[in-house]
């Protein structure tokens, strides 16, 4: 049995805006959408938890 390894980087393929969500579920393999619906409740409080960590992890991860 082979393990399948991805590296963190941003999504070429499944991304909306910058490719984070769809890099992280490439990564750990929960869907896009479970990424996404965090960062939109993570941003309901002023925005700047859920836009704060989303602009930084686009800035950390590696582009696809």
């Amino acid at each position: 049995m082979t393990a399948q390894f991805s590296k963190l980087r941003t999504s070429r393929h499944n991304r909306m805006l910058l490719g984070v969500c769809g890099g992280l579920a490439e990564f750990t393999g929960i869907s896009a959408g479970w990424f996404r619906l965090f960062f939109l409740i993570a941003a309901i409080p002023g925005g700047v938890p859920g836009l704060g960590l989303y602009f930084v992890l686009w800035l950390i991860m590696p582009k696809g």
